[in-house]
């Protein structure tokens, strides 16, 4: 489907006259109006009802509606089912904002924190964010071991058996997150992989109150890691930094003796955010 058309329903050209507008005329343009719908949806908790988006942007239903199903064609924004039928942020906003975070002008700052903490800690470390049901790595650095579990940037692994994913799961909203738990494919990778979604939770539960993860062989046999959130400037935790490395040369009662230095790295962290 074309949906240029529909993107210029609500994206028109500026006015040509020779007077030029206010700040408030600036910031009244339908790109930006669009841009405001946006960043509401993305800040929202859950789905927001048409009513909800006309009485924080301050714009007509009519006109408002017309802006929505534009964006909705364009794959910005969709429809939540359910009783407000509201919108939520589309799949083409979300791939947009995992694409911003990994080419954005912060990537070398991120990725220096990185190698300053692998050559402290000798081990491999990453950088990664949530990702539908999974984990996508943002930013790696491996450690000089030959013995190493590789992933490059842009992979991604399950997150119900990973340290960095059940960090960034047990920040979700609990009702959010267990709708979520329940509706994804908890495989069994090694006899020590959570499979059982109350067990999950219950290990989200306690994840969520000391602010660590681990991940003790659950996703593969001999690798271990710990897991600490990284924070935007407004608190919102937006990732997770993690070391791992095989339990023959860091079992995971020494992984965790290196929570100190992962957390000075995430707060170094917050400011490329």
């Amino acid at each position: 489907m074309d949906t240029r058309a529909d993107t210029d329903a609500f994206i028109q050209p500026e006015s040509t006259d020779s007077a030029p507008p206010d700040d408030h005329a600036r910031s009244e343009t339908p790109t930006l109006r669009a841009f405001s719908v946006l960043e509401h949806l993305v800040a929202a908790k859950g789905a927001c009802s048409l009513s909800e988006l006309a009485n924080i942007i301050g714009q007509p239903k009519a006109s408002l509606h017309r802006m929505l199903q534009s964006l909705e064609a364009g794959g910005f924004v969709a429809r939540e089912p359910g009783q407000k039928n509201g919108y939520v942020i589309g799949p083409r906003l979300e791939r947009l904002g995992v694409d911003v975070m990994m080419h954005s002008g912060a990537r070398r700052q991120r990725h220096a924190i990185l190698e300053r903490l692998v050559a402290d800690l000798g081990e491999t470390c990453n950088l990664s964010t949530l990702h539908d049901t999974q984990v996508l790595y943002l930013d790696r650095c491996e450690s000089p071991w030959a013995l190493r579990l590789e992933l490059k940037p842009g992979s991604h692994v399950p997150a119900h058996c990973s340290a960095s994913g059940k960090l960034l799961l047990s920040t979700m909203p609990r009702a959010e997150r267990a709708a979520l738990i329940r509706a994804m494919r908890l495989e069994r990778f090694t006899p020590n992989t959570l499979d059982d979604p109350n067990l999950l939770e219950a290990e989200l539960d306690r994840i969520a109150h000391k602010g660590i993860a681990v991940d003790n062989e659950e996703f593969v046999l001999g690798i271990a890691c710990v897991a600490v959130p990284v924070f935007d400037s407004r608190g919102k935790c937006i990732a997770a930094i993690a070391v791992h490395g095989p339990v023959s040369r860091m079992a995971l009662s020494r992984a965790l003796t290196f929570v100190p230095r992962l957390q000075e790295a995430a707060a170094e962290l917050t400011a490329t955010f």
